[in-house]
């Protein structure tokens, strides 16, 4: 079984649409400047709760380890810069640069999306096509949630997860 996770970090989108705040990143000017003040310690506050704004549809429900293990990261040396590197190798200002969406056809395996339904980062759409390019595939959709499921309703994510994989090994 495979399972798709949408990540906001850098990777081939199912589609071309992302988030403003996100293509804003792959302009020179804005991301350096972005990088250098998530780099102070008040810059890092600062992109945590933009952050936190962005990917979470409910930001009380963020576990407090998250936001200090994001402060911690954005302090790393050459963290911000090699995140931004990436992020700049597959968006620009007009969205993702690369989309895979016709080349899911090949997966033959069966495949789970898991979806926020209030995730800003990428629309909702994205998955529903998703699931059309997909032999075996499904999507399940959490309410009240933005972009991490995982972290924002990890335990219904947790018993999707072990329903699908179940569901698995009742085919074998």
């Amino acid at each position: 079984a495979r399972i798709l996770e949408s990540s906001c970090g850098p990777c081939a989108g199912l589609g071309q649409v992302l988030h403003p705040a996100i293509r804003l990143l792959a302009e020179p000017g804005y991301g350096d400047l972005a990088t250098a003040w998530s780099q102070t310690p008040l810059g890092a506050w600062h992109r945590l709760w933009v952050r936190a704004i962005l990917l979470f549809f409910r930001p009380g429900r963020i576990p407090a380890s998250w936001f200090w293990e994001q402060y911690w990261l954005a302090r790393q040396p050459g963290f911000l810069a090699a995140t931004l590197a990436e992020l700049r190798s597959v968006i620009g200002l007009e969205g993702q640069r690369e989309v895979l969406l016709a080349e899911l056809r090949s997966l033959t395996i069966p495949t789970l999306i898991v979806w926020g339904n209030e995730d800003t980062i990428f629309p909702l759409a994205q998955a529903e096509a998703a699931v059309t390019h997909l032999h075996h595939s499904s999507l399940k959709v959490i309410p009240a949630c933005g972009h991490l499921p995982h972290i924002e309703h990890y335990e219904r994510f947790a018993q999707t997860l072990l329903e699908f994989l179940g569901s698995q090994v009742r085919r074998i």
